[in-house]
């Protein structure tokens, strides 16, 4: 069990007030589309939505002490921060049941062109601030200004062997106008219920992006997203809160990094608009 040897170094941990509970809420305010994922770090709540602003095509890092993200507390090097349980409640039927996908939020490369089909460079003078080998970090692409849709890219990028030139799998955008909207997660397009991009074979994760091609024209601008996935949950039922104990059964306590700016992203059945999400994140450190 990671960080502590025994259930009982648990139970000491949280006698000893090594433990935390944090409320985090959620109000969509954008009409998403059941089967399409969405990046719910964009919309309005507590913590406030982010819009991934920075220059444009340039590596900007995520942290939870600059950019916010799912309050979790502050740091406890040297010690160690792990995830003991998270619940999860809605107060709208519309949208469930609707799986999540908890991440740590690393990198991203904001306004990417839709609109050329020239090679776009990536300017990487930052570096991962977290998981800074690559190993495990994934890439999605995140709708920021609404375009058509139906348009494919692939991008470049630099492996978690440091190996650069990797090529990913060509990605069919799908066509929500959604701004929030995971761009390449539609089963009817792209063949993908996944949120994240396919990497080149044998390929692990991801330290950076090279550079960003469109196959085709479009109006709108996305951001690639580099995310280290923590764990999956659920909303299961209107107003019934349900808790993913990470102690019980299964021993399997997630850790959570210093600094880590964590947020969802969400599987909808319908639209999330006017619907609030609500819960709590309880931390314990060793």
């Amino acid at each position: 069990m990671a960080g502590f040897k025994t259930i009982g170094e648990v139970v000491d941990a949280e006698l000893n007030g090594n433990v935390r509970n944090y409320i985090w809420r959620k109000t969509p305010s954008q009409t998403t589309i059941i089967g399409l994922w969405f990046d719910l770090s964009m919309s309005p709540g507590m913590p406030p939505p982010q819009y991934y602003i920075g220059a444009i095509t340039t590596a900007t890092q995520l942290k939870q002490s600059t950019d916010g993200g799912l309050y979790h507390g502050a740091n406890v090097s040297p010690s160690s921060k792990y995830l003991r349980s998270i619940t999860t409640m809605a107060n709208a039927v519309t949208a469930l049941p609707m799986n999540v996908i908890l991440c740590d939020y690393l990198l991203f490369y904001p306004f990417i062109d839709e609109g050329t089909t020239d090679e776009q460079p990536m300017t990487n003078v930052l570096t991962l601030p977290r998981y800074t080998d690559g190993e495990g970090v994934q890439v999605m692409a995140v709708q920021t200004n609404a375009g058509t849709g139906g348009q494919k890219f692939f991008f470049t990028y630099t492996n978690s062997d440091g190996v650069a030139g990797r090529i990913s799998r060509t990605v069919t955008m799908n066509t929500s106008t959604t701004v929030g909207n995971i761009l390449g997660s539609n089963r009817a397009t792209d063949n993908a219920s996944n949120p994240f991009i396919g990497l080149q074979n044998g390929d692990k994760g991801v330290r950076s992006i090279e550079s960003v091609t469109m196959l085709g024209i479009d109006t709108g601008l996305f951001s690639l997203v580099l995310v280290k996935p923590l764990v999956q949950t659920c909303f299961r039922e209107i107003t019934v809160p349900y808790e993913k104990d990470f102690l019980v059964p299964t021993m399997d306590l997630i850790q959570i990094q210093d600094d880590a700016f964590l947020g969802f992203l969400g599987l909808p059945l319908g639209s999330l608009a006017a619907t609030t999400l609500r819960g709590d994140l309880k931390v314990i450190w060793d």
